[in-house]
Parts: C-alpha cells; sequence; structure tokens
C-alpha cells in the first residue's frame, strides 16, 4: 500500500516536535531546506502493516511568507501531495493558536486539529469541548499530551483511519472565507485591507472560542509566579548570567572539557603511539608514517576533540529551551543586543563564542530570522575562542610581565567591541533588506522531554562530524605537505612551502611590524587551528617542546625569550600580532561550520575575507598609532 503522507503544522512551543519525536523516534534525517538554514525533519513510522511519512514543519505564527519558515511552510502545504496536515495547537493558547488555524483554512487546506498540551489547559482552568470545536470548523479534531506515547499511538490510529476527503469547511468558515476575498477584492490599499482581514479572522475565533470552550479563573499560574523571580527587572539580569556561567562551566570547564581532554589524551597519545609503533614495525616509509601520524591522525583528532564540547553545550540549550526559560533570555536581552544590530535570542551564540567558535556558530540556527542568525554567524569568531587564548598568554608574559592580565583582557574587549561594530555594519549593509523580526512568546515552565532533547542534541551534533569533518581532514592533510615538502622533496620546515608562504605573507606586514617569515607561517598555520600558532612560533624559533596550554604561558615565555623571538618583536609589533591573531580568518573547523551553516562557499570565502581585511587594519593602526605616540 502507499505511504501515507502527513506533515505537521503549527505555533513555536506547541509542543510540535515532541509529538514528531515521539512518533518517530530515531527513524528521522535531518538536513536543510533548499536555499536556507531552517532546518528540515522528516521522520518514518509504521502502524497497522502502513508506512508513515512525517515532515516536521519550522514552527510558524502566520502563512505570511514574509520570514522564511513562513515562506517554507506555505510553499510545501500548497505544492505537495499530503493525506494529512496536522495543525498541532496549545490548549493552555488556543485563542492565539488559532489564528494559523484560520489562515491555514483561508487557503483551502484541509486540517486535523490536534488539541495538544491538554493537561496544561486543564490545569489552568480551561476546557474544550472536541465535539463542538469539530462543528464550529468542520474539521476533525483530536487531542492530545504530546510526550505520551499513549497520545503517539492514538494518533497513529488516526493517521490510518482519516480519511480528509470526508470533511469539509463549516458555514461558519465559509462565510468567513467568503468575507476575506470580498475584502481583499475591494479597491482599499493593502495596509487597509490586511487590518481588515485580522479584524475578521480575530472574529471568527471569537465566535469559535464561545461556543467550544469555557474557561475558569485560577488565580495565577506556576509560570507567572516562577517569571516574579526569574524575570524580574532586577534580579534577571544576574541570574541570567548565572545561568550562562553555569552553562559555559558545564560545557568549557566540569564535563565537556574533561571529556575533551580524555579524548585527546587517547586519540593524540594513546591512539597515535600505536598507530606509529604499528607502522613502523611495518616496515611503512617514514614519510607515509608522518602523513597518517602527525596528518592524519593529528587533524582529524583536532576535530574529535571538540565533539564532546558541542554535544554536552548543545544539550544545556536543548534542555534550557525545553523548559520554556529560553524565551526569558531573549526578552531579557533584547532591549541590549538591539543596540548590537540584532535580537535578544542572539546572546546565546555569543555567549558562547568565548569558549569555541563552532558550538557558537552552529547555536546560530536558533535565531529567528535568515538576517539575526547570518550576522551571529559572520560575528561570532571575532570572540576570543579558548584556542586563541594561548596565544594571548604567551605574547602577554614574554612582552608585557608587568601587565600580562591586562593585556589579555584587552584583547578580549577588543573581539567584543569588533563583533558589536560588524553585527552594526552588516546589518546595516549585507543584510539591510533582510528584515529582522521579532516574535516574543513565553511559554509555560515545564521539566524538558529528555527523549527530545537528546534526539536534538544528536541532530545537532552530527551535523559537525559529517560536515566539519571532512573538510578539516583534508586540510590536515594540506598542511601536513605543506610543512613537510618543497619542490625538491622532503625537507625540514624551515626550507618547507609553509615557509616560503609564510615569506611572501610577511610582505603583508612590512608595516605592522613582524614581517617575518616565521609570523607569516605560524599565522597560516593558525588557519587550520588557532593553536597550532603558538606550536608553529615554537618549532620555527627552535623550541619545539613549548607548551600550548595558556596556563603554561609564563613558563612557555621564558623558553621564547631564549630564542630569537625576543629579538623579532618589539613590545608594540608583539601587540600588534596579538590584535592580528585575535581578529583575523577563523580556523578552518569553524570556516567549515559557517559553510554548513551559512548555506555555501561564498559565506564562507566572504568570513574568512573580510575578517582578514579588518584584522589586518586594525593591527595597522595599533602599531602606526603606537608609533606616533612613541611607544
Amino acid at each position: 500500500m502507499a505511504t501515507i503522507a502527513v506533515a505537521l503544522t503549527g505555533n513555536p512551543n506547541t509542543g510540535k516536535s515532541t509529538i514528531f519525536n515521539e512518533l518517530t523516534g530515531a527513524r528521522q534525517k535531518i538536513g536543510n531546506w533548499p536555499g536556507v538554514t531552517v532546518d528540515k525533519k522528516v521522520g518514518y513510522a509504521r502502524h497497522q502493516d502502513r508506512a508513515i511519512s512525517i515532515v516536521d514543519l519550522p514552527g510558524t505564527y502566520s502563512i505570511n511568507a514574509r520570514s522564511p519558515e513562513e515562506k517554507i511552510v506555505i510553499d510545501y502545504l500548497m505544492n505537495n501531495k499530503l493525506d494529512l496536515v496536522m495543525d498541532v495547537v496549545d490548549s493552555s493558547n488556543i485563542e492565539r493558536n488559532l489564528f494559523l488555524t484560520v489562515q491555514l483554512l483561508e487557503k483551502g487546506i484541509p486540517l486535523l486539529i490536534d488539541l495538544n498540551m491538554a493537561d496544561d489547559a486543564e490545569r489552568r482552568g480551561i476546557k474544550i469541548d472536541c465535539r463542538k470545536l469539530e462543528d464550529a470548523l468542520g474539521m476533525p479534531v483530536v487531542q492530545t499530551v504530546g510526550r505520551s506515547s499513549k497520545s503517539a499511538r492514538k494518533l497513529l490510529d488516526i493517521f490510518t483511519s482519516t480519511v480528509m476527503s470526508n470533511y469539509e469547511p463549516s458555514q461558519l468558515v465559509k462565510d468567513h472565507i467568503i468575507k476575506v476575498q470580498e475584502i481583499e477584492a475591494s479597491g482599499k490599499t493593502e495596509s487597509e485591507k490586511q487590518e481588515e482581514i485580522i479584524e475578521a479572522r480575530y472574529a471568527l475565533i471569537d465566535t469559535v472560542i464561545a461556543q467550544a470552550v469555557t474557561m475558569s479563573n485560577v488565580g495565577q499560574t506556576k509560570s507567572e509566579k516562577i517569571d516574579r523571580f526569574l524575570a524580574n527587572g532586577v534580579l534577571a539580569l544576574p541570574i541570567f548570567l548565572a545561568i550562562m556561567y553555569g552553562v559555559f562551566m558545564i560545557t568549557f570547564e566540569w564535563i565537556g572539557q574533561p571529556i575533551a581532554d580524555a579524548l585527546d589524551s587517547l586519540i593524540n597519545e594513546d591512539f597515535l603511539d600505536f598507530a606509529t609503533d604499528a607502522l613502523t614495525d611495518a616496515g611503512v616509509a617514514e614519510w607515509l608514517v608522518s602523513l597518517v601520524c602527525d596528518g592524519i591522525i593529528g587533524g582529524v583528532g583536532a576535530v574529535l576533540t571538540f565533539v564532546p564540547l558541542i554535544f554536552v553545550l548543545f544539550f544545556c540549550l536543548s534542555f534550557l529551551d525545553g523548559t520554556g526559560y529560553m524565551a526569558r533570555i531573549a526578552f531579557i536581552m533584547d532591549p541590549i543586543m538591539r543596540r548590537c544590530g540584532l535580537t535578544g535570542k542572539g546572546i546565546m551564540p555569543l555567549m558562547m563564542g568565548f569558549g569555541c567558535g563552532v558550538p557558537a556558530i552552529m547555536g546560530a540556527r536558533a535565531l529567528d530570522s535568515e538576517k539575526d542568525r547570518m550576522v551571529s554567524i559572520l560575528v561570532t569568531p571575532f570572540l576570543t575562542c579558548g584556542a586563541k587564548l594561548p596565544i594571548m598568554a604567551l605574547f602577554a608574559a614574554m612582552f608585557f610581565p608587568d601587565n600580562a592580565a591586562n593585556v589579555v583582557f584587552a584583547m578580549y574587549i577588543s573581539g567584543v567591541i569588533m563583533a558589536i561594530i560588524a553585527a552594526k555594519g552588516l546589518g546595516s549593509s549585507v543584510f539591510k533588506d533582510k528584515g529582522s523580526t521579532f516574535l516574543l512568546e513565553l511559554p509555560p515552565y515545564r521539566m524538558p522531554d529528555m527523549k527530545s532533547v537528546l534526539l536534538e542534541t544528536w541532530d545537532k551534533g552530527k551535523g559537525y562530524l559529517v560536515k566539519a569533518g571532512t573538510i578539516i581532514f583534508a586540510a590536515s592533510v594540506l598542511l601536513w605537505v605543506l610543512s613537510n615538502y618543497n619542490f625538491d622533496g622532503p625537507c625540514e620546515i624551515d626550507e618547507s612551502i609553509l615557509a616560503v608562504l609564510g615569506g611572501w605573507m610577511s610582505n603583508l606586514f612590512v608595516f605592522h611590524g613582524f614581517a617575518t617569515w616565521e609570523s607569516g607561517a605560524a599565522l597560516l598555520s593558525g588557519i587550520m587551528a588557532k593553536e597550532t600558532v603558538v606550536a608553529t612560533i615554537g618549532v620555527l624559533y627552535g623550541a619545539a617542546d613549548v607548551s600550548t596550554e595558556a596556563a603554561d604561558a609564563v613558563e612557555s615565555a621564558g623558553q621564547m625569550m631564549q630564542t630569537g623571538m625576543a629579538t623579532s618583536f618589539t613590545a608594540l609589533s608583539a601587540l600588534a600580532f596579538m590584535v592580528f591573531s585575535q581578529l583575523y580568518t577563523p580556523c578552518v573547523t569553524a570556516l567549515g561550520t559557517i559553510k554548513k551553516e551559512a548555506g555555501g562557499w561564498k559565506w564562507m570565502a566572504f568570513s574568512a575575507v573580510y575578517m582578514f581585511v579588518i584584522a589586518w587594519v586594525v593591527s595597522l593602526l595599533v602599531y602606526q598609532i603606537g608609533r606616533l605616540l612613541g611607544f
């Protein structure tokens, strides 16, 4: 028998994705809709020997096609042959949710109306008579509790037994549609038409509510009581910062980083030693041993060590989202973020950028508008991630020993300032015509559905493994070749192609104070991974065992002061080098993530070039102004 095609639609925060996860479990594929970065979720189920294909459409409040989500929903529903379209309605907010329902009925789309979160509605004193609602709209109605397996089985029964062609809109809805058509055909201005149509929709909703819904006053809800504390005008920001600090510490200190360190030790010590010994004992050529161990295992290992951070971070964010607190964060931060050219939701990716740019860039997918997503993706790499910190710590300890902490802090501030300036500039130029909408809904607080949290964490994290991993693999091999060969064959690193390229690149910094091939080669290697800047400098200046850990900066500085690096830089040129390292092109892993999240090579190349240019200009100004001031 033919597969039953089902689409789920509805407002954000209605439990739609929870229902989708309950119906499909792990039998789902996550991708992007063509041409946009909005998630595309397709899942599969079997029931009563019938195959069911289920598409979870993006949550949207309307189908006016103003945002990518709205356009996706209406285009998909109008241009695909579907057996069922289920409109998931939050029973506790039925009046607002029915606005989308009415719009879909106006388009002639038959709907199975799912009154979800029936338990929340009951606690709030809202009683909905399903039979009266069916009569009022002319469409079948079902009640569910999203995270309940019993509700999922009931829906599968309905999917396999309901024939939507047996239903048609009620006379009440038909009269409304005729009225809307008359308004659209009138000679009024477009804004006047839209205003009248919206009034007509709410008039219909009021009539339906009066017929099918009864409400009793149960006083202040639990969520409202919690918001008196968490969204308090005085306490909201400190509480938010404390929660974000907790997420930050869980990801980059308490759980994520220890796992990452253990994985790093397993790959880059145990497995690397095993592979080296195995290949050497097998008589494999030395160059091939170096390629496999130093190039491939070392490069791919660098990617895999990020995996725990990404999965822990997305678990924390998905958990917070499931509680309903994420909407409060956007509400709290919106006034501040709007001054930076973003909406309130933009604070989350930026905060995570101080730990690692990769999960921060991926976190931008939580933002509502294309403009906000793109601006956040393109400015997050300016922030001081953990990989940049060793560079700052080493140079500060070497050339500013009495003010090292202040200089490193200044680098953090420079990254924040440049991110704000870039966000304002991109928002008013490159993305000027892409409007940034901000519809805010405060869903009730609830305990997250752990199945949905884990599935969402896996969906977001596995994309990093597949996409970024392939790019970093190729880049690892390329960097190995460049640093071990010249045009005559194998050679030492100071005679390699990387050294030649470093010499060419150093010509760009004649007026910056660090026009040496060692600096150029170190900055080139930093595009591979920012941690390698310190390691490359150590190798090129004859201190190959220099630590790349920020905590060892003082000891490393003592080592490096005994090398030629001490005379290659002045305090001013070292500061210019630090500024350039802070702001220039992201690492390959971040660039690969930008390509995936922004949707193409164009934006990856744009990010690489525009950040390099900004870094070049700012570091030039630092050096030249410093000289004019006598430093």
